[in-house]
């Protein structure tokens, strides 16, 4: 059948594939199964459902809740009908969820628990509002589907056929680092055209793999993606919490998973605290093993010696970390910033293929991806251009994209869109190079900036060297108009921990150990040891430890977990403006 809709996707499933599992949920301790031809069903019953409440064409839906199924069942219904979801974070504020449903005109909500509710409801102005959980005295969402029951499928089907692929599906407001989020018009066709781009880079076998699911589906990268998953036939699992994901990769043993640079930092991080408790010959393999697999390059001809101690670390060592993302996986897709080059060495290193990939919401997302096969990976680039999309590289180095996957513009912003959409060439605010069709990333444009001495910086680039110690957890690069770079820092208490431990020295609390002399000298040798690798004028000239992590909930971090660079610069002005006093 031909696919020109998003909501064409389940029929095409239930024809080439007729899932048993389509979509999955933990609920009460139990695996709630949904079936390809049981979500075209709900999804039907639920569109006829907002017909009968009346809600039409053009209007918008908002949808505001972790992964679970119900999320996918609102999200088609609405499309099916010309309806425009509209996703947001859980995580937001009260403030932001208010200006989103007045900017989008929102005229109904869905919520997913108890507190997206109350939050809903003192943002909301009195909108109707439907949870997926069932809560006292509150509309639960099976109510749309319950009206639609005895509705006329022929209406319905005219209805369908009145959705063109052109026509705008969702409104994505981003989350962005500074400003009022901005609301992202895409259509069926862009994210139709997207997925179908990168679909021949998935690695599992179609029909019959599973895919564990936990970025938000709010976020383009995982919707697309999930897209792209109904359309391969993979069964999608959804996690339980972030913090259940390692028990829940062991339970699906999925072959696929989409993640963030961010955690998979921190799952090196818990697997090499695990290297430091070990003794003896167990620790000292374990650290020749991550050595070994620090100087992989997957690509290039190691050599025979290398190959055979790769191959015993395999075994002993590295069978562990497949082990721990449940024993099947064959490929991991990183988005949304930019992977460190030693996590994919060492990834790759224990036969775990991490993808690096890059896009934009603007972009739908995807603007490069990587092929899961040795022969095609590259460290330090960000993957090929995807079949129908072009890139060029402006006379100032910002990356500029042209394709079906394109945005149609913001909503209600045209002078915005006109800022960004030049001659069909959409202008991406990040800096790079290309060699072929490989893509790196160097920086963000809008993030560079120049010291008083007049010398370019750029923060990311240094930022994300700067991480790879095992002591810092997160940094940001100060200096605008100054005279040289400074950094704020977040200790990697973890690693810290460790530092302590092999010193002799007696952990009290964070707060009080970044204050500690010997803790600060490490700091001193350890930012010293990274400023090698950069020129005089970029180089670090004096930091400060922090002792609490920057985060979603308080501000400093967006929900792709993106430093929020305008926020920490003013909530912590003092602290920089300190770095540069005599």
């Amino acid at each position: 059948m031909q696919l020109t809709r998003l909501f064409d996707l389940i029929p095409y499933q239930i024809q080439k594939f007729n899932k048993e599992i389509a979509f999955s949920r933990k609920e009460d301790g139990v695996w709630k199964t949904y079936s390809s031809k049981e979500v075209q069903d709900i999804i039907d019953e639920l569109s006829l459902g907002f017909l009968a409440q009346g809600i039409q064409a053009g209007e918008k839906v908002a949808i505001i809740s972790e992964n679970r199924p119900e999320w996918n069942f609102i999200d088609l219904a609405c499309q099916q009908i010309g309806v425009i979801s509209v996703p947001m974070y859980p995580t937001i504020t009260v403030a932001d969820y208010a200006y989103i449903f007045d900017h989008a005109e929102v005229k109904v909500i869905f919520a997913g628990d108890q507190t997206i509710f109350d939050k809903a409801l003192q943002a909301g102005n009195g909108r109707k509002i439907y949870t997926f959980d069932r809560l006292p005295e509150v509309a639960h969402w099976t109510e749309v589907q319950v009206a639609g029951k005895p509705g006329d499928r022929a209406s319905l089907a005219n209805h369908k056929a009145n959705v063109k692929p052109e026509d705008l599906f969702t409104i994505i407001y981003t989350s962005g680092t500074t400003g009022r989020p901005k609301g992202v018009m895409l259509n069926h066709a862009n994210v139709l055209s997207n997925l179908m781009s990168v679909s021949h880079i998935m690695s599992p076998p179609v029909g019959t793999s599973k895919v564990l699911s936990f970025l938000p589906l709010c976020h383009i990268f995982e919707r697309t993606a999930s897209f792209c998953f109904v359309y391969m036939g993979y069964s999608i699992y959804y996690a339980e919490n972030m913090e259940t994901i390692g028990d829940n990769l062991k339970e699906v043993q999925p072959h696929l998973f989409n993640t963030v640079p961010r955690l998979l930092e921190k799952v090196y991080d818990k697997i090499v605290a695990k290297g430091y408790e070990l003794t003896g010959v167990k620790k000292k393999l374990f650290f020749w093993a991550l050595e070994l697999g620090l100087r992989n390059d997957p690509a290039a001809d190691m050599g025979g010696w290398y190959d055979f101690q790769l191959k015993i670390a395999n075994k002993l060592i590295f069978s562990k970390w497949r082990e721990a993302l449940g024993g099947n996986i064959q490929q991991i897709n990183s988005g949304a910033s930019a992977l460190q080059p030693r996590l994919a060495r060492v990834f790759w290193a224990a036969g775990i293929r991490v993808c690096e990939g890059y896009g934009l919401t603007e972009t739908s997302p995807v603007v490069t991806a990587s092929i899961g096969t040795k022969e095609e990976i590259r460290i330090g680039y960000v993957g090929k251009i995807v079949k129908d999309v072009e890139v060029k590289i402006a006379e100032d180095g910002e990356i500029l994209v042209k394709g079906p996957n394109i945005m149609q513009g913001y909503y209600k912003e045209p002078e915005m869109t006109a800022d960004v959409i030049k001659d069909g060439w959409f202008h991406t605010g990040d800096i790079g190079v290309l060699d072929g069709r490989y893509l790196k990333i160097t920086d963000r444009k809008k993030e560079m900036f120049k010291t008083s001495g007049g010398k370019y910086i750029a923060p990311q680039a240094m930022e994300n060297k700067f991480k790879e110690s095992p002591l810092i957890e997160q940094l940001i690069v100060v200096g605008a108009d100054r005279n040289y770079p400074a950094a704020l820092i977040v200790p990697s208490f973890d690693g810290l921990k460790e530092f302590c431990k092999r010193s002799d020295i007696a952990y009290t609390t964070d707060a009080e150990m970044i204050q500690n002399e010997q803790v600060q000298e490490k700091y001193l040798s350890e930012v010293a040891k990274f400023n090698e690798l950069f020129g005089n004028w970029e180089q670090i000239k004096r930091f400060e430890l922090l002792d609490a992590p920057w985060g979603i909930e308080t501000g400093e971090l967006t929900p792709t977990m993106k430093l929020k660079r305008k926020v920490i610069m003013e909530k912590y002005a003092d602290r920089v403006e300190a770095l540069y006093m005599k």
